[in-house]
């Protein structure tokens, strides 16, 4: 989906209306924090969070690592 959008100055920033059906595709609502990440070809608007990616790879590497462990505390 590629659309055209005008930026548009709102006190000291600048900002962009998300059409409905952008927002209804991704599941976004007012509120929800989205990444923008800076790339060779442009700016990059994403609901994906790469901290949030790494911290979950991390946790799942040591939930099985020490999955008896955690087990054993749940009881």
């Amino acid at each position: 989906m590629v659309r055209r959008q005008t930026l548009k100055k709102i006190g000291g920033s600048v900002a962009t209306v998300l059409p409905k059906t952008m927002l209804d595709h991704f599941h976004l609502e007012a509120g929800d924090e989205v990444t923008v990440i800076e790339t060779p070809d442009g700016l990059l608007i994403t609901p994906f969070d790469p901290e949030f990616a790494a911290a979950m790879s991390a946790y799942e590497r040591g939930a099985r690592k020490y999955r008896n462990a955690l087990r054993q505390l749940a009881r």
